[in-house]
């Protein structure tokens, strides 16, 4: 939930000036570390790679604040940085990277043997059927559906049409419906 007196206009002023260039980063990390965090955690699945990913976003956050020109709000800034560290580590590692291959049960194990999982088994589905979609559905699910994205900000953030955004969400949608609908609860 964003802070009240978090005054984005003030913070853009401060990253200007050397003096307080230092407190105006701490603030902007205190109030997007969480939701950062999330966002790429629903990507990679696990706490610790999470961590090591938002570490690295606010890093490289820092060493290119300079770059930050102020054309669009920080929290999009900051997801471009996001997307783009998570996308590098799954590439990295492909085979922690969960594909419509993967076994049966195995994201659930991996979910359920996270200790920082506290999710229920419904969330747990939820994240599996998730987890299945490709890489693009998956991140315009995430962003539109948790991080409440309108698409024309989606837009901006993947450089792609508000139309091709609708149609991969629509389609992101309907497997997860479908993968939910498909599994045996009991």
């Amino acid at each position: 939930m964003p802070n009240k007196e978090y005054n984005e206009e003030l913070i853009i002023a401060q990253l200007k000036d050397d003096n307080l260039k230092a407190a105006a980063f701490t603030v902007i990390v205190k109030e997007h570390s969480e939701s950062i965090y999330w966002h790429i955690r629903r990507m990679v699945l696990t706490h610790d790679d999470t961590n090591d990913i938002t570490q690295n976003t606010f890093i490289k956050a820092w060493m290119n604040i300079g770059a930050f020109q102020g054309n669009s709000k920080i929290s999009t800034w900051l997801y471009r940085i996001a997307i783009n560290e998570t996308l590098t580590f799954l590439n990295k590692n492909r085979n922690t990277f969960v594909s419509l291959n993967t076994p049966e049960g195995a994201i659930a194990e991996q979910l359920e043997s996270d200790t920082h999982f506290c999710g229920n088994r419904t969330d747990a589905m939820l994240q599996e059927a998730i987890a299945r979609l490709p890489e693009k559905q998956r991140l315009v699910f995430n962003l539109r559906y948790y991080s409440e994205m309108k698409y024309e900000e989606i837009s901006k953030l993947l450089d792609t049409s508000v139309g091709a955004l609708k149609a991969s969400y629509h389609i992101a949608v309907k497997k997860i419906e479908d993968y939910i609908g498909n599994i045996d609860i009991l």
